[in-house]
């Protein structure tokens, strides 16, 4: 991309940070008129700088799942050896999951856009980038896309099910409880012999 000047990037930075905002409140669906409007800006001008609805939701996605909060680099790349990684993992969700916090945008956005098509695809993409991947280079053995993408299904689930459902067992469970409950979870899929 050319450079676009002072203003250019000021300009581009308050549309991505309007669809931000957009996709965690409305998922896929928010529209390109409401994030040009909360932007200060047209929505041909949106579409100048970004090309489309889809390219914007990418690039939105990209910037969102670059700064996790739960498999952060610290998190996946710092632990000398498996069990430290699950207990990481472990607390980070528990942390991050807490009753009446916020539920981080990235897991906003997949949540809303789960029903679109473009959305998932897109989702699909970058999920694999950022945490698939990376989390299933660091699994000993086997199978470790299928047990990698099996992390990210119990981290997902723990999410809708503490912070959007809040089954009532997880809301008054000690932390320290859920830590280890998950962990030993964490273990048995970073196990060698999970499948």
């Amino acid at each position: 991309m050319k450079s676009l000047g002072k203003k250019g990037a000021a300009t581009r930075q308050a549309i991505l940070e309007s669809a931000r905002l957009a996709f965690t409140q409305a998922g896929y669906d928010a529209g390109v008129r409401e994030i040009a409007e909360n932007a200060g800006v047209t929505a041909m001008l949106v579409n100048r700088y970004f090309g489309s609805k889809e390219q914007l939701f990418e690039e939105v996605v990209e910037a969102t799942l670059s700064a996790p909060g739960i498999l952060t680099q610290e998190v996946m790349k710092e632990a000398p050896d498996m069990p430290t990684l699950c207990r990481n993992i472990a607390i980070a969700l528990v942390a991050r999951t807490t009753p009446h916090i916020t539920p981080m945008d990235g897991f906003l956005i997949l949540l809303r856009s789960a029903n679109n098509e473009q959305a998932t695809a897109i989702l699909r993409k970058k999920f694999e980038t950022h945490f698939a991947r990376p989390l299933a280079n660091l699994l000993p053995g086997d199978g470790t896309p299928q047990r990698a993408a099996m992390f990210l299904a119990v981290i997902a689930g723990f999410q809708v099910l503490r912070q959007i459902i809040e089954m009532e067992a997880l809301i008054e469970a000690k932390p320290d409880d859920l830590v280890r409950e998950l962990e030993a979870l964490f273990h048995v899929l970073a196990s060698e012999k999970a499948l």
